[in-house]
């Protein structure tokens, strides 16, 4: 009796992801009608952050002169799909934004500012505790705002598979900052190329994660198909977790769980280490003006600043492959 009733709770989890497959996050990408072709350019990933310890992360990379007008806000129309509900809207300068309200506006805020920090490509974002939208009935609270200037051009999804960075340090360094930031939701058409003209007027190709709000929660030890919710926005779940497990033939082995397990496989410590150094560079002030840009409590400030800065110094502890070599040259 007892045998029969585990078995049938083992296929009662087995077929539940099946008949909850309406919930969106459990279902298949959404893909664009037609790919676009990604016009000719010079793509750009990371540029190295010289100034990487004076950059304002309480501002982020628009800085003030890019911080929404606020005095008359109005909607243009209702953004479809995703997980967050969002609206294109125009300020009182005649700018537009999507705007996202949520649990996600809070941690994409964050998020972006960390990647930008580091020398990743980066939205400009901004998020506003408070506003009234012409066209909504209510004001919106934690609401990020997300640039759309019109003379930059947005292409849909690069493949974490299929671009011109496969094999660099770069890339690789770009998924372990998506480690350390728990963003669970990995898939290519999170992904966008921005088309921006450099000062002699040829396209320079920016790629970039676009949508980083799945960031700052907890990891579950639970398969793939069993976690129902994936987690997001949580800086108590997120501050107990780890990063590193194990380093293995000279590769890092992330306490991570993402549906795309299979671009994790083979990072090496060496460029696992290498992203550890980027931020550790960031001060604790640039770190909790990362967070406090996206209205996080204080202790939440706190308890956030400090999980990066552990889950950074994890990256950096990592041997080098030299090191490596020696150990297991002594251990035969």
């Amino acid at each position: 009796m007892f045998r029969r009733i585990i078995i049938g709770a083992i296929c009662l989890l087995l077929l539940l992801p099946a008949l909850i497959g309406a919930s969106g996050e459990n279902g298949k990408d959404h893909k664009s009608k037609k790919d676009k072709p990604i016009p000719h350019g010079h793509a750009v990933l990371w540029r190295e952050p010289k100034d990487i310890g004076s950059r304002n992360l309480y501002l982020g990379p628009g800085g003030e002169k890019m911080m929404p007008d606020l005095s008359h806000v109005t909607l243009i129309e209702k953004e479809k799909g995703g997980y967050s509900t969002k609206y294109r809207v125009r300020d009182g300068s005649g700018r537009e934004w999507v705007v996202k309200v949520g649990k996600e506006a809070q941690s994409e805020t964050a998020a972006s500012r960390l990647m930008w920090g580091v020398g990743y490509n980066s939205d400009v974002n901004y998020l506003v505790p408070n506003v009234r939208v012409e066209g909504i009935d209510k004001p919106l609270q934690n609401v990020r705002f997300s640039a759309r200037p019109k003379d930059i051009k947005r292409v849909d999804g690069f493949k974490w598979k299929d671009n011109p960075f496969v094999g660099s340090r770069e890339l690789q360094g770009l998924k372990v900052m998506m480690a350390l930031m728990n963003n669970w939701d990995i898939k290519d058409s999170n992904n966008k190329i921005l088309v921006v003209k450099d000062k002699n007027g040829k396209n320079e190709l920016q790629y970039e994660v676009h949508d980083l709000g799945g960031s700052f929660g907890k990891v579950s030890h639970l398969p793939r198909f069993l976690q129902f919710k994936p987690d997001r926005n949580n800086p108590k779940a997120y501050a107990q977790s780890h990063l590193v497990d194990k380093v293995k033939d000279g590769d890092v082995r992330l306490h991570y769980s993402v549906k795309r397990s299979d671009l994790f496989k083979h990072i090496s410590a060496d460029d696992a280490r290498w992203l550890g150094g980027l931020v550790s560079r960031l001060s604790q002030r640039q770190l909790e003006d990362a967070f406090r840009s996206a209205n996080y409590t204080t202790d939440q400030v706190r308890l956030m600043t400090e999980a990066v800065r552990k889950r950074a110094a994890e990256l950096n502890q990592l041997p080098t492959n030299s090191g490596l070599a020696k150990r297991t040259a002594r251990s035969h």
